[in-house]
């Protein structure tokens, strides 16, 4: 027979609760503090390495100079881009009873299981054919071309621009839209008044990510836009071509850049995103 739970029973298993609670947070916490002290450690490692000297060579560089204003450029037009694209595709795939939804879902999915260089292969073997050519003759160069850089880094950021914004659609309410379709709005008002509100932190989290895959991306580039000083070079390529000729130093001044500049960029996207405290 079940006896009823004491006034101490309860603070037993209160305390049973709690304990396990602290149990948890200690080992949440234990691998948090890990991931930071292996994230400073490299950080600490990668700046004793680095002097100011090096610092003061690549600033004074024309080369460095053109290929930072190249990755800039290219890394927000490209996922701009990205954006204005995985807009009406999450939409459609999560709204709309289209025929082998399945199938556009798995195409979509393809270029991030895919190698990143095999992106770069299909592109320049694409504008090896009839069509492509016939493209590029219309004055839309973009083999090795800056072109190429915004077109190759597009397709690589694009799906998981589409995803993010995806995933912040199926997380709306969809009761909200029909009520709002039962008050007389129009489709396209629903989705300008109420949907595109509720997912602005998903469309600007799907920037975020775009935008830092864009500026990091570097197979692909190679292959089809070239490394060509003033012309295609970005900073991932220039850390690769620094490397490949011993200079360590100068390539670690131009990675520890890239790494403040990307820290500086997500906080200030976080604070617009969320409005929310960075402390």
């Amino acid at each position: 027979m079940f006896r009823p739970l004491t006034k101490r029973g309860k603070e037993g298993r209160w305390a049973f609760v709690n304990a396990g609670s602290t149990a948890i947070l200690v080992v949440y916490t234990g691998f948090i503090a890990l991931l930071l002290g292996a994230n400073i450690v490299y950080l600490v490692g990668d700046m004793s390495e680095t002097g100011a000297a090096y610092f003061g060579d690549i600033f004074r560089s024309a080369d460095v100079r053109h290929a930072a204003w190249l990755t800039v450029w290219t890394s927000i037009l490209s996922s701009a881009l990205a954006i204005l694209f995985a807009v009406p595709c999450a939409y459609a795939l999560s709204r709309a009873r289209i025929p082998a939804r399945a199938v556009f879902d798995m195409l979509v999915d393809t270029p991030i299981i895919l190698p990143k260089i095999v992106v770069g292969v299909t592109l320049l073997v694409f504008f090896q054919t009839a069509l492509g050519r016939g493209i590029q003759g219309l004055g839309l160069q973009f083999v090795f071309a800056p072109a190429g850089i915004v077109l190759a880094q597009f397709v690589c950021v694009s799906p998981y621009a589409i995803r993010t914004v995806k995933s912040a659609l199926d997380g709306v309410d969809t009761r909200l839209e029909d009520v709002s379709r039962t008050l007389g709005w129009s489709p396209g008002q629903v989705f300008l008044r109420v949907t595109l509100p509720m997912i602005r932190n998903g469309i600007v989290a799907g920037a975020v990510i775009a935008w830092a895959l864009a500026m990091g991306l570097y197979g692909p580039l190679m292959v089809f836009a070239g490394t060509t000083r003033q012309m295609t070079e970005v900073l991932p390529t220039t850390i690769y071509l620094e490397l490949s000729v011993g200079q360590i130093g100068t390539a670690l001044a131009i990675t520890m850049i890239m790494v403040f500049f990307a820290m500086l960029a997500l906080f200030a996207f976080k604070k617009l995103a969320g409005g929310q405290s960075l402390w």
